[in-house]
């Protein structure tokens, strides 16, 4: 038993030593992230990150991350990190969002790029590893974002997840796992899961079309048909508009000025439109007509699609129509257990301080203008009053 117990706390040591974190920031010394963060050069005119806790907040420091301030904007900033590869063990990536503006349009997704990029020329084109996060614009648009690159092609996960598009701030995280199973939680609770393989074309698929199958010429797949017993009703057949039946010549009317006079068309209330015979079950019909699949002879399996070798560099590069998104809590670990706790010590210890607080600003906010409409209300009765005397 005691040699037992010895086993399992040495595995359990072993985990910790294993379990790394990458990157980690949460903008709690002031000015200093501007240290660790650059601004691209790429453009001239990117716009400008300030720190922030924002309007509402659950906690005046913790709750500090970097707010996009200029309305209208593309940005680019990204931070350094020693470069690593997850080659043989978890990916996750985790950061909040708060969309105080109450955004209409724009991104508040991070990019995982290679340790090779450019800082100082990064932009929109430029080649990254992963895109995850938020994406809103109208009403079409709330998405999250997972975009992951294979052999130097962007690929879009082929699900619909939807956002957060609210003006709290939420927790998003992006597992991958080296079984090539990957997991995507918002506010630490799974929103979609599956595998690279299935939910990206990124690989061909494993399964075509056997062009040498076709149809038999005897297939029946008519569900329905018409009752071969079924005879059109007589005088079923009558025009869709006759002669007005009540309408008369003008007495005005010159034949040889206007013509032969004739009364306007009308519907005719007889009319039963295109005779169809009722429709039975089809007692030959097979059914839908599968084709037949067969292995794709170019399909390739490859059981290292999740791997990045060089991961080096976490960037925000992204458009806003209207600015005010705070950008805080970033964590990439190897270790899902490590972003949980992360999670709950970041967004879970402010999430109800900060609502508490949305909802007391929205009651004053809504007294005070209730408080004006009142005196604008007494304003226009003193007025009256005045004119009347």
């Amino acid at each position: 038993m005691k040699h037992t117990g010895i086993v399992a706390v040495f595995a359990s040591i072993v985990v910790i030593i294993d379990a790394r974190v990458f990157f980690k920031e949460q903008f709690l010394d002031g000015d200093g992230w501007k240290n660790r963060w650059q601004e691209s050069k790429h453009k001239s005119d990117y716009g400008q990150w300030k720190l922030s806790a924002g309007k509402f907040y659950g906690d005046a420091e913790a709750d500090k991350g970097i707010q996009t301030s200029q309305d209208a904007r593309f940005y680019a900033l990204s931070a350094r990190f020693e470069p690593f590869s997850n080659e043989g063990k978890p990916l996750v990536i985790q950061f909040t969002v708060k969309h105080e503006q109450k955004i209409d349009c724009g991104g508040g997704y991070v990019k995982l790029f290679p340790s090779d990029l450019d800082q100082s020329d990064m932009h929109g084109d430029s080649q990254y590893y992963i895109m995850f996060g938020p994406d809103v614009c109208g009403y079409s648009t709330k998405k999250v974002h997972v975009i992951l690159n294979y052999k130097g092609q962007n690929h879009l996960i082929k699900k619909d997840i939807k956002c957060k598009d609210d003006e709290l701030t939420h927790l998003y995280t992006l597992i991958l796992n080296p079984d090539q199973t990957y997991e995507v939680r918002i506010n630490n609770e799974k929103v979609e899961s599956g595998t690279l393989e299935d939910d990206w074309d990124m690989l061909l698929p494993k399964k075509i079309k056997d062009s040498e199958a076709k149809k038999p010429n005897d297939w029946d797949d008519r569900a329905k048909i018409d009752d071969p017993t079924d005879t059109k009703p007589e005088h079923w057949d009558k025009p869709e508009t006759i002669p007005d039946p009540d309408a008369k010549k003008p007495d005005d009317w010159d034949e040889h000025m206007d013509g032969d006079w004739e009364p306007p068309m009308i519907t005719n209330p007889e009319y039963k439109g295109n005779w169809k015979p009722k429709q039975i079950d089809n007692p030959g019909y097979k059914g839908v007509w599968v084709h037949p699949e067969m292995d794709n002879p170019e399909y390739t399996h490859d059981a290292t699609i999740y791997k990045f070798d060089n991961i080096g560099v976490l960037g925000l590069d992204l458009w806003q129509v209207k600015s005010g998104t705070i950008f805080d809590n970033f964590l990439i670990t190897d270790d899902v257990k490590e972003a949980e706790e992360f999670g709950k010590k970041t967004w879970g210890a402010t999430e109800e301080p900060e609502k508490k607080m949305k909802e007391e600003q929205e009651n004053m906010e809504r007294k005070l203008r209730e408080e004006e409409e009142k005196n604008k209300n007494k304003d226009r009765s003193r007025l009256c009053t005045a004119v009347c005397l």
